[in-house]
């Protein structure tokens, strides 16, 4: 019994390891701090915008993000649901705005245990 619950201990904590931290990216949600993601952006970022959808690079994200967080200032945000696998993973949330609530779908990929932004889509 004490090797099944070491193993199943040792399991879960290289799989929490292998988790990426998606605290940065939530928190600029949160506060609608686009500008905060320039480390967390690939080099090119699927962009869903109510109204407008593009491939762009992640400068052009970023800009149409704060273009998005000023005329929808955030209140809260809050995320539904996460998950990752092996190298990616994605998160879905619920940012509320002085406008309305929206629900934000975020892709990315893990490098280092860091989250690396492949796709974002507000709707």
């Amino acid at each position: 019994m004490k090797r099944f619950l070491l193993t199943l201990a040792l399991i879960l904590s290289v799989l929490s390891i292998q988790a990426a931290d998606i605290t940065n990216i939530s928190n600029a949600f949160k506060g609608g701090n686009a500008s905060s993601l320039s480390a967390s952006m690939d080099k090119e970022v699927d962009m869903a915008l109510p109204n407008s959808t593009k491939k762009c690079n992640s400068n052009e994200a970023i800009a149409q993000l704060n273009t998005f967080f000023s005329s929808n200032k955030p209140s809260g945000f809050t995320i539904v649901h996460h998950a990752d696998k092996k190298e990616s993973g994605f998160f879905v949330g619920k940012l509320s705005t002085g406008s309305g609530e929206y629900r934000v779908n975020v892709t990315y990929r893990s490098e280092e245990n860091k989250a690396i932004i492949q796709s974002i889509r507000i709707e």
